[in-house]
């Protein structure tokens, strides 16, 4: 029952859905126990015929045809015998393409409910899980899920009611015979039930193996680079092969185990079928019923081979996927249900209020923003990291005017970043507040970030050309090309997009590999200046240029000085110079505060 609710949650099924599979896969049932029903009856008749005036239906159904010749009115059941298994056969198909478009429906939604997920999640959320646990939910085990639970798990409920509905006819037919078969099908189940919890381990390695699979080759082809200069290519070959062995030996062991199911219920059935002939022939008396119930059973096992080794296959199946299962459970649960963070709820709730659908059926970014007129506020901040021992942030309070540019400075690890990240709204403070004109920003959490531009040391780029990842997150049929080029000017980048032979369509390549840190940096200001954002932050945007290309940079920023208010993390002192107000921080408090003259140039000042 726990692996069936988690099933449930995971799935998000409506009752009335699962009321129809479950009352579909009864009707198909129903169908095969008439259509096996009708043939021992009809291959009696055959072979006795005097049986139609024994049996008062038959005999007023003979009577009513009209016909009168026994040989063609069994022919007339043999026809209608033939035309009921048709239809089964058609309604057999129907419920099972219903069935297989339903899962992969649920499979689409259950993608969408997981990136929407992760997208709302906590930062604290993504700060502690590996990237390839989330890429491996999406793509990988979602369409496990699907594959390898939800689809065996039906099947399994329409072959328990194939069987059920079996037993009951045989049983009615001859029942010792119905009781050695059951009895043969439980010595099957037996030994399969003994091994579930080897079954569900090799599926836990697989999935393990699987996700560090995704990880090593993440890191030997992300940092490329630095794999071929420091020639560690054997390196990542060595633990690659270490996982990829590992879940071939899990998987392996698996699937040579989901073969002995059919090898062994077949064996059984046929153990049957002689055994029973055998003994039935010992008696006289079961002797003239012989060919009839042997029809019966023929027929039936026909149907209950594949329904009972297709049942025992997916519980195997069920039991070495309930790590899938149990992991997506768990993400879901975490994330939708987490009361760990007081604002989590809310901010959740204004990604999904916000988040609206265009005809096409594709999200478009909420537009709404707070209005930013006059100041904002940070008033006492404090956070702290999960699980960290100190604060992080301690009472923090500043005030930034509309059009000011600020600097925060200090060591690593004085609560710059961490600051930043508050302001942005992917940390929520344990206490105090950040205020726009009196309003606190946790009352919009959306609206308010939709205020900001976020200009980090390392810009992101898509493998896309310059117009996409400027316009980022906007279809291309709906990029505003009088805002892109108002974009690229300010940024600086006429003259780059003028020298290129297909301008803005330029590909960038992965990671933007085909430009270089200062071009890459300029289209990350350009994309805060397309999506038109009144505050720009910018996390150590130059840190990583050289000193020409970052005088370039900052020439960039500084011509939006007064037009756009800005908040610049930096090391290099030189590029905060032009700054109205500079902060210096340690140990998660702001410790001085001033202009660049009376701040950076002091005697005192510590060398950064």
């Amino acid at each position: 029952m726990n692996y069936l609710a988690k099933f449930l949650y995971v799935i998000s099924i409506k009752k009335t859905e699962l009321i129809l599979i479950v009352f579909l896969f009864l009707a198909i049932s129903l169908l095969d126990a008439i259509g096996i029903g009708l043939v021992g009856p009809f291959i009696g008749l055959a072979v006795n015929p005097g049986l139609i005036q024994q049996n008062d239906v038959l005999s007023g159904f003979y009577s009513y045809v009209g016909l009168q010749d026994t040989g063609k009115f069994i022919a007339l059941l043999g026809l209608i015998i033939i035309i009921t298994f048709y239809l089964k056969s058609f309604f057999y198909y129907q419920i099972q393409n219903y069935v297989y478009k339903f899962c992969y429906a649920r499979q689409v939604k259950l993608r969408l409910r997981l990136l929407n997920a992760y997208l709302a999640a906590p930062y604290t959320f993504h700060l502690r899980t590996n990237s390839a646990h989330i890429l491996q939910n999406i793509g990988n085990e979602s369409a496990n899920f699907i594959y390898s639970i939800a689809i065996p798990l039906l099947n399994s409920v329409a072959n328990a009611f194939v069987l059920l509905v079996l037993l009951l006819l045989l049983a009615k037919t001859d029942l010792l015979a119905t009781v050695s078969i059951l009895g043969l099908l439980l010595i099957a189940i037996i030994p399969f039930h003994y091994f579930r919890h080897r079954v569900a381990r090799w599926g836990k390695e697989g999935l393990e193996a699987n996700t560090e699979t995704l990880r090593i080759t993440n890191h030997a082809i992300g940092g490329l680079k630095e794999t071929k200069v420091i020639g560690c290519e054997e390196f990542f070959k060595a633990q690659l092969s270490n996982q990829t062995s590992k879940y071939a030996r899990a998987a392996s062991r698996f699937h040579v185990f989901q073969l002995l199911p059919r090898i062994v219920v077949e064996t059984l059935l046929i153990t049957f079928v002689v055994g029973f002939v055998s003994l039935s022939l010992l008696f006289e008396q079961r002797a003239e019923s012989l060919v009839s119930v042997l029809g019966i059973f023929a027929i039936a096992s026909i149907r209950l081979m594949p329904s009972a080794s297709q049942l025992i296959n997916s519980m195997s199946l069920l039991r070495n996927n309930e790590p899938t299962l149990d992991r997506l459970c768990l993400d879901l649960k975490e994330l939708e249900q987490s009361e760990t963070e007081g604002l989590v709820k809310k901010s959740r709730r204004a990604f999904s209020e916000n988040s609206v659908q265009n005809p096409s059926g594709r999200l478009k970014s909420p537009k709404t923003t707070l209005t930013f007129r006059n100041t904002i506020t940070f008033d006492k901040v404090s956070y702290r990291y999960p699980a960290a021992a100190s604060n992080a942030l301690n009472d923090v309070s500043l005030t930034i005017h509309k059009g000011e540019s600020i600097a925060l400075i200090g060591k690593s690890g004085a609560g710059k970043t961490s600051l930043v990240d508050v302001f942005l709204g992917l940390l929520i403070p344990q206490s105090g507040d950040i205020q726009v004109d009196g309003c606190s920003v946790y009352s919009e959490l959306r609206s308010w970030q939709n205020l900001i531009g976020y200009i980090p040391q390392s810009i992101f780029l898509t493998d896309d050309t310059i117009a996409g990842n400027i316009a980022f997150g906007v279809p291309y049929d709906q990029i505003d090309q009088q805002k892109l080029d108002s974009a690229i000017r300010l940024a600086q980048l006429s003259e780059l997009v003028s020298q290129l032979p297909e301008g803005v369509q330029t590909m960038v390549g992965e990671r933007g590999t085909l430009l270089s840190g200062g071009q890459r940096q300029r289209i990350g200001i350009a994309r805060a200046l397309y999506h038109e954002r009144e505050i720009l932050v910018l996390d150590e945007a130059t840190s990583a240029l050289d000193n020409e290309t970052e005088q370039l940079i900052s020439e960039s920023i500084r011509s939006l000085s007064g037009t756009k208010t800005m908040i610049i993390i930096a090391h290099r002192l030189t590029t905060v110079e032009y700054c109205d107000r500079i902060y210096e921080m340690d140990q998660g408090q702001i410790i001085n505060s001033g202009t660049y003259q009376a701040v950076v140039l002091k005697d005192h000042m510590p060398q950064l």
